[in-house]
């Protein structure tokens, strides 16, 4: 008899009214399938890894020779050494068990610091006048420094992860095909051309006027992106920096830019290429590495990630970027065949029926089977992260519940008809502390949903920043904790002049997607008493009030949707929706040369530059 609490299966779960829910046998069977689990099997018999806090009392462990990651050793003798330095060391038991994975963390993430505020972009919707159509890392440059001199620390932008290198773009941000590297779209070829912009005048003509629509076309993009590129790279004869980026990215460089390689061929999913193809570590794989127009290739792919790297530096460098990870990646994608076997076939991670989702939430990702990834010491992990840290000073991790327990979906099956599965909470926490401590970089739990209480305890204990939004908290922003960001709405909730004119919940009834009437009429509701307004108050004083409320919140980051700041009606993504909405699809209404004059984005900056200056009760 399997016991599902050993695997961590939950036979039910509350759900966010705190109504008990429980999918069934079935469902469980299901999950437990997926997972390979077996009578008579225990899953912790797999590889063992130890993650230790410095800053708590450190465990005993068996006699051994201890490898540090510089290469160091150290003999233990039932007590790890008092100054264990941070890092990533390996345990050889003086038995015959076989070495592990000793993993020193810090315990915490580094404090935010001094109060400060920020913008929360969509970098593809933030374009400038030269823009190809979409908004890229040399806008991000520019978006950044004009926020720093408005006093901002920070620039909160969405995910910059890669997508499949094919014809047809993927918009969503938080559908990826690797949350490792970044995606082409955002590069400025103009920027990497300098010099030599033969053969690029004309597509880069082509790539501007698609500024002049608002709902952004990435397939044609990339096209005109693509054919720059590839002749850019013709001209490439190498470079130690890039050699030095390859170097230093490794394995998991290269496994993503022999997937993309191959993808060009192949399309997507990988699982429907020839069978050979199908595992990295295959000798058919290995064989197009090495010859023919693979190496070529792949080596395309690797020096678009270093040009990418270097322009995502050069936005960082302008002061407090703050990147996005996402909580998933397509199961056909790059990260899901280079990491194949740690993820759960047949089942999808979503979100149970809540209040505003009243259907439930499938996201179409495949989750990570917490064994498998144990067994795999971590790496993916601890790769996605790091990626996530890189150049930046701050971190969002989405669905940061995700570290603790993840809603599976069996395929076939509605997002009502999942359940829970628990995550081995301790080593990821640790995990995260230490690549944020290695990259000087604060972290924010997007922890809104269905959140279990001791969740929001072990966080705040990490120093991980909690989230707080006007739309749903019950008190004023004066009320809120220092340990948060604090914002008014997210990219998939509605903006303030969404709800101020009642467009966003006509769109969601015009949708026929359920929307909790009852719920939208009390946001708006409640806007109109906390700043003061009536019917016919203009909707940009609405959102310069609700910015001056945000102005109060003692929260140590607080942000600021450049959506508000044009009072743009649409929200960004539409959850329940695939091609119903544009979801991640429309541009700002202005480019960032008349947002960086416009009336309300000034007086919204000066609302929350005020409070970095002299914090509530300061």
């Amino acid at each position: 008899m399997i016991d599902p609490k050993r695997w961590g299966v939950e036979p039910g779960y509350h759900d966010a009214m705190g109504a008990w829910r429980e999918p069934g046998d079935e469902v469980v069977g299901e999950v437990l399938d997926a997972m390979g689990a077996q009578s008579g099997v225990d899953p912790y018999d797999g590889v063992p890894v130890l993650a230790v806090r410095l800053d708590h009392q450190l465990p005993p462990v068996a006699p051994g020779v201890l490898t540090l990651e510089d290469g160091a050793t150290v003999r233990v003798d039932g007590q790890l050494p008092a100054d264990l330095p941070l890092g990533y060391h390996q345990l050889h038991p003086d038995s015959d068990a076989a070495p592990f994975p000793l993993i020193a963390s810090p315990g915490r993430c580094p404090d935010a610091g001094a109060p400060r505020w920020g913008w929360a972009a969509q970098l593809y919707a933030t374009r400038s006048r030269a823009s190809w159509g979409i908004g890229d890392l040399a806008d991000l440059r520019r978006l950044a420094r004009w926020s720093s001199g408005l006093g901002a620390g920070i620039t909160l932008i969405n995910p910059l992860h890669a997508a499949p290198p094919l014809t047809h773009q993927q918009p969503s941000p938080y559908f990826a095909s690797s949350r490792c590297f970044a995606n082409p779209l955002y590069l400025r070829v103009e920027d990497i051309a300098a010099g030599s912009t033969d053969g690029i005048d004309e597509l880069a003509a082509a790539g501007r006027a698609l500024n002049a629509e608002r709902r952004i076309d990435r397939d044609r993009v990339w096209a005109l992106k693509s054919a720059a590129l590839e002749g850019v790279f013709a001209r490439f004869g190498g470079d130690p920096d890039f050699d030095r980026f390859c170097h230093e990215r490794g394995s998991a460089l290269l496994g993503y830019a022999t997937w993309s390689a191959l993808a060009e061929i192949h399309g997507v999913p990988w699982q429907e290429w020839p069978a050979e193809l199908r595992r990295p570590d295959s000798a058919a794989v290995q064989a197009f590495s090495s010859s023919g127009e693979g190496p070529r290739r792949i080596r395309y792919h690797q020096w678009l990630q270093w040009h990418l790297d270097r322009q995502l530096a050069a936005a960082g460098a302008e002061g407090g970027l703050m990147q996005d990870l996402a909580i998933g990646v397509d199961a056909g994608g790059a990260d899901a065949w280079v990491y194949q076997d740690t993820f759960a076939d047949g089942m999808r991670v979503g979100a149970p029926p809540d209040e505003f989702n009243t259907l439930g939430q499938d996201w179409g990702l495949p989750p990570w089977d917490p064994w498998k990834l144990r067994d795999a010491g971590y790496r993916p992990f601890i790769e996605t992260v790091r990626a996530g840290l890189r150049h930046a000073g701050g971190l969002r991790f989405d669905h940061v519940m995700g570290l603790f327990r993840l809603y599976w979906i069996p395929e076939d099956r509605s997002a009502a008809q999942g359940t829970y599965v628990r995550y081995p909470y301790w080593d990821l926490l640790n995990i995260l502390a230490l690549e944020a401590q290695r990259a000087g970089a604060f972290v924010v739990g997007e922890d809104l949903g269905t959140v279990e209480d001791h969740v929001r305890a072990e966080l705040a204990e990490r120093d991980v920043l909690s989230y707080r939004l006007l739309w749903f908290e019950p008190g004023p922003p004066t009320t809120w904790p220092r340990q948060a960001l604090g914002a008014v709405t997210t990219h998939d909730l509605p903006t303030v002049a969404g709800v101020w004119s009642g467009s966003d919940l006509d769109a969601q009834r015009r949708l026929e997607l359920s929307p909790n009437e009852e719920g939208s009429e009390a946001m708006r509701a409640k806007l109109a008493d906390a700043t003061g307004s009536g019917d016919a108050t203009p909707v940009e004083d609405v959102v310069d009030g609700a910015y001056r409320l945000l102005a109060e919140a003692p929260c140590a980051v607080v942000t600021a949707t450049l959506d508000d700041a044009l009072a743009v009606e649409e929200r960004p993504n539409m959850p329940g929706t695939t091609t119903a909405w544009p979801n991640w699809s429309l541009a700002l209404p202005s480019p960032i040369e008349d947002l960086e004059t416009a009336p309300l984005a000034l007086r919204i900056a000066e609302h929350l530059r005020r409070r970095s200056v002299a914090p509530p009760g300061g």
